[in-house]
């Protein structure tokens, strides 16, 4: 450690004007000197910090996974962006039309209704289709019948 008069004079003992053979800078004189106990506890106890906060890390990571949801239909967990997609909201507009289901189950879920809902539309088209055309068959029957010969003497 070294030091010169000149930068005693201008920090005083307390300031940086001590240089620390092997460091490119001046420092106070406790900082130049160094504690190497110090500084070993201080080495220890952050890496007993580091090595508490990953114990935490994973402890909370353990936890989250075991609340994440499964799929009801095949039994695959829940993605993070599906988890959060299906959690519960008060908004209706937002909300998941099966938030039982993982992404791959729901859509397969959701395309059978469309397809259902389709079938059942064109079933109801045809069953009035169908009725439109038994009343035509009536009416074209009635009128055929009040049209004959013998229908003015029934009034």
């Amino acid at each position: 450690m070294a030091t010169t008069l000149e930068l005693l004079r201008e920090h005083g003992p307390a300031g940086p004007a001590f240089w620390c053979f092997g460091r490119n800078h001046r420092e106070p004189l406790l900082e130049a000197i160094g504690n190497a106990r110090r500084d070993a506890y201080l080495a220890r106890s952050r890496k007993a910090a580091r090595e508490e906060q990953r114990r935490r890390e994973e402890e909370e990571a353990a936890r989250r996974e075991s609340w994440r949801p499964v799929c009801k239909d095949c039994g695959q967990k829940f993605t993070d962006t599906r988890w959060k997609a299906v959690e519960y909201t008060r908004d209706w507009s937002k909300r998941q039309s099966h938030p039982h289901l993982c992404e791959h189950c729901q859509h397969q879920a959701v395309t059978a209704q469309a397809k259902q809902q389709a079938k059942t539309r064109a079933e109801e088209r045809e069953r009035q289709e169908q009725e439109r055309l038994r009343q035509e068959a009536e009416e074209q029957a009635a009128a055929q019948k009040a049209g004959g010969w013998l229908s003015r003497f029934r009034t």
